[in-house]
């Protein structure tokens, strides 16, 4: 290691220090939050201002922040599975009618599904406005690697029908899925939990003293998987502010310039959706900023993170003990929403290629046909996209190649794929606690009392 690698590790250490005594001092867990995230940009700033975007020093300065940033990730990662299968288990068996659980997927899935479609229309208008168009962009060398690397990733994913693609969510082998094997694995353990608390509510009809004991045992379960995600959580303003730093010190600036009217259009698209977020959580009676509030600091997690699935366990503590969604809503929206109707990935992106892509094959996109077809299609591709980074590449392969449209060149946006999808991930980890919170409201099942209490999201992250 370097003097001057030594040097940035000990700023960083200094950060991490204020962090504590922010946290001894009993400063609120937003605040501490975004403490770590404006340092991290600065930090990042200063980092690529002083040493240059590529350099060695810089190279090996991120892979030590990435110790506390990534290393943050993966013990995000490494509860997601165990918590998502004890949580929906733990859910359903207490659950007062059986009959709640179909009415509670319907609407989650529904709303998730519809919110994606809209995110779609948005894209569409937003690329119409901000007139893209494929051919302005230069292609360069890594451009073209890429577009080459999709299209044999294509070949892969043509490989499976729809009604293939639908089955593989269903598992084979519950075990292998429990280890993330495959990016619909969460999908697969929702479903596997589902079956497993179904066959708990009808053993408590015949054997119910074997229920109670199995209860019990998940009930015990369920209180060390949360005390895990409660000490993992602890980290929350460490990890953000290294993946901060990380992110802006490695960004291309000049890409970014270089593609500004894209990247434009990409966050007008993304705050237009979120806007519309909003409104529906103002259409069903509750207070949009209130919400506001309560979902910037897990948004902000999702945002440095770029990973769905990642924000899964402070997604499930914020929409419960913040903004008081039913426990078995909260589960499940925020299991489904890593993996199906992602607005941001699985909506807006592919919406906004296939405007820019069209022009160049001869095809009007403000045709009435092109978009009707293209909203449907992007609507029935949104299942099962992984709630990881590359999310949005998966959607938008299988978006164009259904209209038939070229996804080489879906690669020309390379250099600021990173930048966009910080962007794209908040606006999925916004759809999903919104489609809880709106369930929990059509269901009544939201605490109405804890959405509306100031007090409730420092009681609920102060941990």
């Amino acid at each position: 290691m370097g003097m001057y690698t030594i040097l940035n590790v000990a700023i960083l250490a200094v950060l991490i220090g204020i962090l504590i005594w922010m946290q001894k001092k009993h400063f609120s867990f937003t605040k501490r939050v975004f403490t770590g995230l404006g340092a991290g940009i600065i930090l990042g700033a200063i980092l690529q201002w002083a040493y240059g975007a590529g350099s060695d020093v810089l190279i090996e300065t991120t892979d030590w922040y990435s110790i506390v940033g990534s290393g943050y990730i993966r013990f995000l990662m490494m509860i997601v599975i165990p918590l998502v299968l004890v949580s929906i288990i733990h859910s359903i068996i207490n659950l007062e009618k059986s009959a709640e659980l179909g009415k509670m997927a319907s609407w989650i899935i529904g709303i998730l599904i519809s919110t994606t479609m809209i995110a779609a229309l948005v894209g569409i208008v937003t690329a119409t406005v901000f007139d893209l168009n494929a051919e302005q962009i230069e292609a360069g060398q890594a451009e073209n690697e890429r577009g080459t690397i999709l299209e044999s990733t294509l070949e892969e994913v043509e490989e499976q029908t729809a009604a293939q693609k639908i089955v593989s969510f269903i598992p084979s082998n519950i075990f292998l899925d429990m280890t993330g094997d495959r990016s619909t694995s969460v999908i697969a353990v929702v479903i596997f939990s589902v079956i497993v608390g179904i066959a708990v509510l009808g053993v408590r009809r015949k054997n119910p003293e074997q229920a109670e004991m199995f209860t019990k045992m998940i009930n015990a379960l369920y209180a060390v998987v949360m005390r895990i995600v409660t000490l993992i959580l602890r980290l929350t303003p460490y990890g953000i502010l290294a993946l901060m730093a990380n992110t802006v010190a490695s960004t291309d600036f000049a890409g970014i310039l270089e593609l500004g009217k894209f990247v434009a259009a990409s966050y007008v698209a993304i705050i237009t959706m979120f806007v519309i977020h909003l409104i529906l959580v103002g259409l069903f009676g509750l207070n949009p900023f209130m919400y506001l509030r309560k979902a910037i600091p897990v948004l902000g997690f999702a945002f440095t993170s770029r990973s769905s699935a990642g924000t899964i366990p402070l997604n499930i503590q914020a929409q419960q003990h913040a903004l008081g969604v039913d426990q078995g809503v909260a589960n499940m929206s925020a299991s489904f929403g890593a993996t199906m109707g992602q607005n941001g990935c699985a909506g807006i992106y592919p919406a906004m290629l296939a405007v820019m892509i069209a022009p160049t094959m001869g095809i009007d996109p403000l045709s009435p046909g092109f978009i009707l077809q293209l909203v449907l299609i992007i609507g029935v591709s949104s299942f099962g996209i992984a709630g990881v980074g590359g999310g949005a590449t998966f959607a938008a392969l299988i978006v164009l190649s259904s209209m038939n449209m070229p996804v080489a060149l879906a690669g020309l946006l390379i250099s600021i794929e990173a930048f966009i999808d910080m962007g794209r991930t908040a606006l999925n980890v916004n759809g999903s606690m919104v489609t809880g919170t709106i369930t929990a409201r059509i269901l009544n099942k939201l605490n109405v009392k804890t959405f509306q209490d100031k007090t409730a999201i420092q009681e609920a992250t102060d941990i």
